[in-house]
């Protein structure tokens, strides 16, 4: 199952690491670039090398291309239980080449678009090698455009980056944080926001953000009865024409309703 929630936790709070595995998101990401003040960056890649274990599956943000921690950041991918890297404020394929290069290895890669640089070679980034997902950090990318604008006025460029994703054969992206750590209604309009532009994923800066982004990017009980009904029908047509409510089922909409199934709760899909 794909993803929908990646929890950030600092990496210089050792304390959180646990926590945030514990925490019900999908996915955690240690933290050692914008969590971490300069002086402690090196103490923060020591306890993510103490901590580490096979059974603690995470990934790590490692610091930029442009600075003096990247190539060491990227080594921490050999340590068990490290299952990719955040490469942020990519700007060109050829920064995933680095990241992997500093690595030593292959290993699951997310950049993250962070500029208009970035925005503009999307594609070719979503291209490189061992890209799973791009991510959108939509903060540093309003700082870069000089934008002051809500979550909505970016939805242009969240359509380019499913665009690009798809035209990559990559899966979907994941969309960028909702500061307002209290206000539940403003993080599931966010998040529903992100899903209507085909992002599948959401990064979250607090553990109490993690439930509400699940919820939003599960299919609801409407959603799973009708591709129930839709499956149904397909099924006793065996392969020819069904029509459901008067319109018609073809391929596509069989699909759209597979992929739905396909994240629904285990109980649901048995009952087909």
């Amino acid at each position: 199952m794909r993803s929908r929630s990646y929890l950030f936790v600092p990496g210089s709070r050792p304390d959180r690491f646990d926590r945030a595995l514990d925490s019900g998101a999908d996915a955690v990401i240690i933290d050692l670039e914008d969590a971490v003040a300069p002086a402690d960056k090196v103490s923060a890649r020591g306890f993510v090398a103490a901590w580490a274990r096979a059974d603690r599956e995470v990934y790590i943000r490692v610091n930029g291309r442009a600075t003096p921690w990247f190539e060491e950041d990227a080594r921490l991918c050999s340590l068990p239980g490290i299952a990719g890297l955040v490469l942020p404020k990519a700007e060109c394929a050829d920064d995933v080449a680095a990241l992997l290069a500093a690595a030593k290895r292959e290993t699951v890669v997310f950049p993250l678009i962070e500029s208009a640089k970035g925005m503009c070679n999307a594609l070719d980034i979503a291209g490189g090698r061992c890209v799973r997902q791009l991510m959108f950090g939509t903060l540093d990318f309003m700082l870069d455009m000089q934008l002051e604008v809500e979550n909505e006025e970016l939805n242009g460029f969240r359509g380019e980056l499913t665009k690009v994703s798809r035209a990559a054969g990559i899966d979907a992206p994941i969309d960028g944080v909702t500061t307002s750590v209290h206000d539940e209604l403003q993080l599931a309009r966010d998040t529903i926001n992100g899903k209507r532009f085909g992002f599948f994923g959401k990064l979250c800066i607090h553990p109490k953000q993690v439930s509400k982004v699940n919820q939003c990017y599960a299919p609801s009980e409407q959603d799973i009865a009708w591709a129930r009904r839709i499956l149904q029908a397909g099924k006793e047509a065996d392969g020819g024409a069904a029509m459901i409510d008067g319109s018609m089922v073809d391929r596509p909409v069989v699909l759209r309703a597979q992929q739905i199934m396909s994240l629904a709760p285990d109980e649901q899909k048995t009952r087909l």
